[in-house]
């Protein structure tokens, strides 16, 4: 499966954003979904994850009750919709897919190119 993230920008401390990760292959709905981010010089980090059916997700604690994951089949699309945003979510956001629903990166085999936004204080 191939992934191609976007909607990414510049968008002010409290603000939302949304980004989306569009997918190709019909294999899609069988993969667990995650979003990562990463910043210079630190690892990459966990943010969300959603099961096959989007029944199911998991979060990071320090996106939990602001972000929400979510996926359609269908369009072969995941997003992530980010609310009450800080400056401590500015980073580079990859969408990956993964066999099983997991917080870690080793999980997942698919990755797409990043997206970044930042978010100005």
């Amino acid at each position: 499966v191939q992934l191609q993230a976007s909607g990414g920008g510049l968008v002010q401390a409290g603000g939302s954003l949304r980004l989306s990760c569009a997918a190709s292959g019909r294999t899609f709905s069988n993969y667990y979904m995650g979003w990562f981010r990463q910043t210079p010089g630190k690892e990459r980090e966990f943010v969300a994850a959603v099961d096959s059916s989007g029944g199911s997700t998991y979060y990071a604690d320090s996106v939990k009750g602001r972000f929400t994951i979510s996926r359609d089949n269908a369009k072969l699309t995941v997003s992530l919709q980010m609310n009450s945003l800080k400056p401590e979510d500015t980073a580079v956001y990859c969408c990956a897919a993964s066999r099983v629903l997991a917080g870690v990166s080793k999980f997942y085999h698919y990755w797409g190119q990043g997206t970044e936004f930042t978010v100005s204080s």
